[in-house]
């Protein structure tokens, strides 16, 4: 699977990989089987490996899925992809892979919620330990010799800090520690995640492609990437030993969102930045977080990591005055705005959030009821004048 070399939505369309003789069509062929027929028993018995051209089992692929998880890795700018049911399914994978009783794993303070509760929740029965750390301070990162996986998010799903990743990941490569990038934001558009600085990128990256790459808020998926077929092999024998499998009807649906993917991106990210600089103007609202806007946290780690993407998501923290009621009210009084998790469908959502809870270290944004804005395809004229109403009629 080459890198990029064109541009993205040409690559999703004029893609090299083609499945073998007899399966290959354009668009792509759906191809639902979980029993392989072979010509006689000495094909059943001959080595089938993982390679995206052999076929043994209907769970471990189809040239439907296979075509899938080569245009996610040219994307990505990996060499290797392997899907998962869902984006925590990704993230549990890579964890189960690599890490084993007496290792301990980092992660960033404003980590995904999922991803942090595993860490406390699940692991601790295996005998894996884990430490919280500042994503802004790369100086502070609490390596230890247990610490066998430091996971990195950019930017936080909730709080949208960026993180220094330069720094971060000159600590881990210096201490020889693998690293884990959440790239869900990112979706491979914003930034390479394999190449963040001149000789410095991630060892895996991860993404769920619930999100962009689905596009249609209906489909559940996860993609794990890495340049590294050594560490591919001990993901995918995990991989195999969770019999994590994909309906290819999905598959199918994130094949077509694709050629899309940049238009997709592009679009949601010019609206988002101009809804969130507008809402930093209005009185009601302490801060506004969004990497690409001055001032808020990781902004200087965004210009010096991001090719200029910055996704569809932004925060507010509303002043302290205003209570967690007024704050509800504000979003039940919106009109064009879901409530409900997920994010970079068509339809625009708003959730609030209680950081208390999920938090441990001490968070550089102002106090407040927060709320996560979601972008969505409509006009942000129209996102802009739902907005300011239900300021007026719900924020009272």
């Amino acid at each position: 699977m080459s890198h990029k070399k064109r541009a993205l939505a040409t690559e999703q369309i004029h893609h090299p990989y083609q499945p073998p003789e007899g399966w290959a069509a354009h668009p792509v062929g759906v191809f639902k089987a979980s029993t392989v027929l072979f010509k006689d028993t000495a094909d059943l018995r001959r080595p089938r490996p993982r390679d995206g051209l052999s076929y043994r089992y209907g769970l471990h692929g189809t040239p439907t899925s296979y075509t899938l998880a080569a245009r996610l890795a040219t994307l990505e700018g990996a060499e290797h992809c392997l899907l998962t049911p869902s984006g925590l399914s990704a993230i549990t994978v890579v964890n189960l892979a690599l890490l084993q009783p007496g290792d301990e794993v980092l992660l960033p303070d404003n980590v995904y919620g999922q991803n942090r509760w595993l860490a406390q929740d699940y692991l601790p029965r295996m005998g894996i330990s884990h430490k919280f750390y500042d994503p802004l301070d790369a100086a502070a990162l609490p390596l230890s010799p247990q610490t066998k996986l430091v996971w990195l998010e950019a930017a936080g799903s909730i709080t949208l800090e960026f993180p220094d990743l330069v720094g971060l990941l000159q600590r881990c490569k210096a201490a020889g520690v693998l690293t884990a990038l959440d790239n869900t934001w990112g979706a491979g558009v914003a930034f390479n995640a394999f190449e963040i600085a001149p000789g410095l990128g991630v060892d895996i990256s991860m993404q769920a492609l619930t999100k962009y790459q689905s596009g249609g808020a209906d489909v559940l998926m996860g993609g794990v990437y890495t340049r590294d077929r050594a560490l591919r092999d001990r993901i995918d024998n995990c991989h195999e030993h969770l019999g994590y499998g994909l309906g290819q009807n999905d598959v199918e649906l994130v094949l077509r969102s694709l050629p899309t993917l940049e238009l997709r991106y592009r679009a949601q990210d010019a609206t988002t930045r101009a809804l969130a600089a507008w809402m930093q103007t209005r009185p009601e609202v302490a801060q506004v977080l969004h990497p690409a806007l001055p001032g808020s946290p990781g902004h200087q780690h965004w210009l010096q990591s991001s090719s200029g993407g910055a996704a569809c998501l932004f925060s507010v923290v509303f002043k302290p005055e205003y209570t967690q009621k007024q704050v509800d009210a504000f979003i039940d009084a919106l009109e064009l705005y879901g409530i409900g998790y997920s994010w970079a469908g068509p339809m625009s959502l708003a959730v609030p959030y209680n950081m208390s809870q999920s938090r441990s270290l001490p968070m550089p944004i102002a106090r407040g009821p927060l709320v996560r804005f979601a972008i969505g395809l409509e006009a942000e004229a129209d996102l802009r004048a739902d907005l300011e109403q239900a300021l007026e009629s719900g924020l009272v």
